[in-house]
């Protein structure tokens, strides 16, 4: 057996830690720790070495007037000897818009476009807004332009859409938008303003404006919008455009529209993902354990409305099953033997979410004094 040397130089940090607020720590001295021919004298001093280290450490830790991001943490040991722990692996249904064909279709359009239409869901400002593409365009291409359209409003009332557009307006310039081929608005003031970019642009040929945003927030609607007839393909599920492509909006000026894209940065969970509309409903493996979540996010009686369920008093529902129990007996979706189809009733309740039938909207944050307007 190899006989460990201890006759070597061991430091231990041992400072004098002031625990007042704004006084520096001291640093420690470096002592010589002699092992001499016993080895259980050697590693006796090494051991006592380490144990002052380990307090010194603790103490310049946990003193005052360390900043928070500067002090370690405990972090929850998730690895080695003795630890059964893994990293839990998301489906690959939930995975959809992240491959690596749908970020090169992204990036294909922000390459070639001059102005970038970046579509947010007005229901969840928040978790439809790719705050990837603001940076990518900072840094990489500050000569393109980016402007943040405000889709759905009209399935959010009127003072959250002016609160969010407030707030987009403050990093970008913000429209507010309804699709529809029939009764549209934000349209003009859309088409204006590309009219303004291209003046701006006069010694370019063609100005390309790529549309881009999460899944099933609408890019394809807003761009049959613009053109006034049907020339991308449109549905209320995600996924549904699957390579980017040109549409002619003027004579200078073309659309481009991209496929939707979801950044896993946000550490969305599988219920996020559900609500955002990113998974359709009936590729779910169990729709029924996300009906929960759309009790929490929209009251009892726009759900019982909606799918003609008494809200309150006798006959209503207590729990996620109840409810979906009163749904499919009133669709008449059962199963043999009379028991109700929990799965079908849970999908078409996410579709209702989904598609705007239920109204829910993120909250926008609340006015800082001397900004004046009501919460409505």
């Amino acid at each position: 057996r190899k006989r460990v040397k201890l006759d070597q130089l061991m430091v231990g940090r041992e400072g004098q830690v002031k625990r007042s607020k704004g006084e520096e720590v001291e640093e420690g001295k470096a002592e010589r720790v002699e092992g001499g021919d016993d080895e259980d004298g050697g590693y006796g001093a090494l051991l006592k070495v380490a144990s002052r280290s380990h307090k010194v450490y603790e103490d310049i830790n946990n003193a005052e007037g360390i900043v928070p991001w500067g002090r370690d943490t405990n972090l929850e040991k998730t690895s080695g000897e003795g630890v059964d722990w893994h990293k839990e692996q998301k489906n690959d249904l939930f995975l959809k818009g992240q491959s690596r064909r749908i970020w090169a279709e992204l990036y294909k359009v922000l390459d070639c476009s001059d102005i970038v239409l970046h579509v947010i869901d007005a229901r969840n400002v928040p978790g439809t807004k790719n705050e990837h593409i603001a940076k990518h365009l900072s840094n990489n291409a500050k000569h393109k332009h980016l402007v943040y359209v405000l889709n759905k409003i009209d399935l959010v009332p009127n003072w959250v859409a002016k609160r969010w557009i407030g707030e987009l307006s403050k990093e970008r310039p913000t429209i507010a938008f309804h699709a529809s081929m029939t009764h549209a608005f934000g349209k003009g003031a859309l088409i204006g303003l590309l009219r303004q970019f291209g003046k701006l642009m006069s010694d370019k040929k063609q100005i390309s404006v790529g549309v881009v945003g999460y899944p099933n927030v609408g890019k394809s609607s807003v761009i049959n919008t613009l053109i006034s007839k049907k020339s991308c393909k449109v549905a209320p599920v995600p996924g549904e455009t699957k390579i980017w492509q040109y549409i002619t909006l003027m004579k200078r000026i073309f659309l481009i529209d991209c496929p939707g894209v979801v950044v896993d940065s946000l550490g969305d969970s599988e219920t996020d993902s559900v609500l955002k509309g990113v998974v359709r409903a009936e590729r779910l493996p169990d729709p029924t354990e996300y009906i929960g979540a759309v009790c929490d996010k929209v009251k009892r009686e726009y759900i019982g409305a909606c799918f003609g369920v008494p809200h309150k008093g006798d006959g209503t529902w207590e729990s996620p099953e109840e409810l979906l129990d009163l749904i499919a007996k009133k669709n008449g979706r059962l199963k043999k033997g009379g028991d109700p189809d929990r799965f079908m009733a849970a999908v078409s309740v996410l579709n209702a979410f989904q598609r705007g039938k239920l109204p829910w909207f993120v909250a926008p944050p609340d006015l800082k004094e001397g900004e004046g307007g009501e919460a409505g």
